[in-house]
């Protein structure tokens, strides 16, 4: 899997070409945050209704798709519910990360821009999120790009740390 980033504003999610735009919704933030936030935003309160009316909880297991476009410039936004924020950890995320991939890959999706569980409350260090990402996909084809919406000092912390792996193995 190749990983490549991209800033966490509209502007720059515009300039992004994927299939999927990924993001997770917690059942205790309201309005949504993050990616979702920004997907809210845009389509003048789209997933805030669903929310409001139940059909969107943020439990854990949940899974929305919905359409993107013309809003974004995805054919499609995933949500998945993390449940609680508060009882967000590494073992709730590895479950979150295990479920995105085998969703994409029974979607047949190759290019995916994803706000990873957690990252936008800074529940899970970005480089402890890479790993688990990058764990769960091990070198299955499916996954071919992977575009993570991280912030800049996140993304150099990612690819410092992915570096240093790559060094330690040689």
């Amino acid at each position: 899997m190749e990983l490549r980033f991209v800033g966490p504003e509209l502007a720059e999610l515009d300039r992004v070409g994927a299939e999927v735009l990924v993001a997770a919704i917690f059942r205790d933030e309201r309005p949504p945050r993050g990616v979702a936030g920004l997907f809210d935003w845009r389509t003048a309160g789209r997933l805030s209704r669903l929310m409001i009316q139940g059909f969107a909880t943020g439990e854990l297991g949940e899974v929305l798709m919905t359409p993107a476009k013309p809003s974004l410039p995805f054919d499609k936004v995933i949500f998945f519910g993390a449940g609680n924020s508060a009882e967000f950890d590494d073992v709730i995320f590895g479950a979150l990360v295990e479920r995105i991939l085998s969703t994409m890959e029974g979607l047949r999706t190759r290019s995916v821009v994803a706000q990873l569980p957690g990252r936008h409350i800074g529940a899970i260090s970005a480089e402890r999120a890479a790993d688990i990402l990058l764990d769960g996909a091990a070198d299955n084809p499916e996954h071919d790009v992977w575009t993570l919406v991280e912030n800049t000092d996140s993304q150099r912390a990612i690819s410092k740390h992915l570096l240093e792996k790559r060094r330690r193995r040689a």
